[in-house]
């Protein structure tokens, strides 16, 4: 049967159709009124000004507009940007306003700015790109060619692109490692646990002595975690979920694990751990606030062993004692890590939109192109040659060490769009970069190498229908919910065999076929299966 689409797919249709129907008349007013170049510098030989939105966390401030990237661009493009920067603190009441009102940019950049939902719940604002992208963006399409997930990221259920994507330069492929005390190893004459045999006999060791050596054998926390982070802990069991999606891709097909063999499995070790009080019996309810005040507690090391991006970003003063080890085999003897094999968080959509207010789309489209080389992303993700990046005679770049009082990823922010915004570098270029392993970016690329190797493939973020979305709204909020307190149980009261058929039937009876079919469907549309 048939199913009818949601109205706002039928409007994001209508306006593809409109967009292709009047883009060689909407390209002749433009070089009429303002001498437009399809191709080469200046975009427009009479000077023509965008709008451009972005969101910044907090009180970050617009100072990335200094970048010299951006400067310099504005005059060999004759494209004067006006920046409207608004701040994380309030933009989301700010877009229902703006969206209500009609009162759009010409450019909207950046993936916290608009989200799937802005634009599909409001298709008439924003065009359709890909007669844009085929007519006027050349790097754009030679970065898709390169990289065919920066494209699947972006088509929406309709088969049209509505935003550009991006993927950033030095990402990890890792993105939690399994972090441990080697101090508390050296001290009770432990090894680095390879497996989980071993992992288990040194958390209980961590628990029954007095491993950090302060005197008092009972104040150790031999494995410590904020909800956030547990999908780490299973890991060995081929469960990996960076997104927290409920879902798990391995061998190219995903399946939610929740109710795998895999899962029951892992929370019998689990149990084990807790009854044994190798786990924090906060690692459940406590937010990261709570943890780090373990992590970071100033008489002595308390915590054994966490799951992090990198010690020196959580333990403070104790970070030289920790060190990320290895993933853990799990009982099938092979190894598994969390991460994605194309950069964590690196390819990701709707870092830029064009809306139906821009009168010149072809400028805007030939501007934003600009941004898709490799020496325009490293610019504008830390700053620009000659302030941030030295550019060496070999066609090397070195990041520069930041002013004396002020951390690395804090001038990064100042001086570059950092995480927002279009970029690309070309597969190999990350060779030409050279970044201290001792901290920032350059640590965790160091870090990450140990586990790269084993990285599964994620359950990417995909895009859901209207329709999808509204059902995922009861159905994931209900299951992810019932997903959680079991686990809770599990760990802290055990259970699972006894429990099991009885958790399964109510997955069922929640809706878990429909939840999973719609995760698989929108999963073949993002790969074009």
């Amino acid at each position: 049967m048939i199913k009818k689409l949601s109205a706002a797919i039928i409007g994001l249709i209508a306006l593809a159709a409109l967009g292709c129907a009047k883009t060689k008349g909407a390209a002749k007013e433009i070089a009429k009124a303002t001498s437009f170049n399809e191709t080469g510098m200046p975009i427009v030989n009479e000077p023509v000004e965008l709008t451009v939105l972005t969101m910044r966390w907090g009180d970050m401030g617009d100072t990335f507009t200094k970048n010299q990237w951006l400067v310099d661009l504005e005059k060999r493009s004759n494209v004067t940007i006006k920046w409207q920067v608004v701040s994380s603190s309030d933009w989301g009441e700010q877009k229902g306003i703006l969206l209500a009102g009609n009162t759009l940019p010409d450019i909207f950049l950046g993936n916290a700015t608009i989200n799937d939902g802005d634009i599909m719940n409001n298709p008439e604002y924003f065009r359709p790109l890909d007669d844009l992208i085929a007519a006027y963006m050349p790097r754009y399409q030679a970065a898709t060619a390169a990289i065919p997930a920066l494209k699947n990221v972006s088509v929406f259920p309709d088969g049209r692109i509505y935003s550009l994507a991006k993927n950033l330069p030095s990402r990890p492929k890792t993105r939690n490692h399994p972090v441990i005390n080697k101090k508390w190893l050296e001290r009770l004459g432990l090894e680095v646990p390879k497996n989980l045999q071993e992992l288990t006999a040194v958390l209980k060791a961590f628990k029954e002595k007095d491993a950090n050596g302060n005197g008092d054998p009972n104040d150790e926390y031999p494995l410590s975690f904020s909800r956030t982070v547990h999908i780490d802990l299973l890991n060995p069991f081929g469960i990996t979920d960076i997104y927290e999606s409920l879902m798990t891709v391995k061998d190219g097909v995903p399946f939610f694990y929740p109710a795998s063999a895999e899962y029951r499995a892992a929370y019998r070790w689990v149990r084990e751990l807790y009854e044994a009080g190798c786990i924090d019996p906060e690692s459940f309810t406590q937010d990261d606030a709570m943890l780090n005040g373990k992590r970071l507690n100033a008489d002595a090391p308390l915590v054994g062993m966490s799951f992090e991006w990198t010690a020196e970003a959580v333990f403070g003063k104790w970070a030289g004692e920790y060190e990320a080890i290895a993933p853990i085999a799990g009982p099938d003897g092979a190894r598994y890590a969390g991460g994605d094999p194309n950069g964590v968080f690196s390819i990701m959509r709707n870092e830029a939109e064009i809306t139906s207010a821009c009168a010149y789309p072809e400028v805007a489209a030939r501007w934003l192109d600009e941004f898709y080389t490799s020496e325009a992303s490293i610019q504008n993700f830390w700053g620009a040659l000659g302030t941030v990046i030295a550019q060496n005679a070999d066609g090397t770049y070195r990041l520069n060490d930041p002013p004396a009082g002020v951390s690395a990823d804090a001038w990064y922010w100042e001086q570059s769009l950092r995480d927002f915004g279009p970029k690309f570098v070309v597969p190999g270029f990350d060779g030409k970069l050279i970044l201290s392993p001792a901290s920032g970016d350059g640590l965790k690329m160091a870090t990450s190498a140990i586990a790269d190797p084993f990285v599964m493939e994620p359950y990417p973020q995909v895009i859901f229908t209207v329709d999808e979305t509204n059902a995922l709204a009861t159905l994931g909020t209900d299951i992810g919910e019932y997903v959680r307190q079991m686990q809770a149980k599990w760990t802290t009261r055990g259970g699972i065999d006894a429990d099991w058929d009885a958790y399964i039937a109510r997955l069922n009876a929640m809706g878990l076929e429909r939840f999973v079919q719609i995760k698989l469907d929108a999963y073949k549309r993002y790969k074009g299966i």
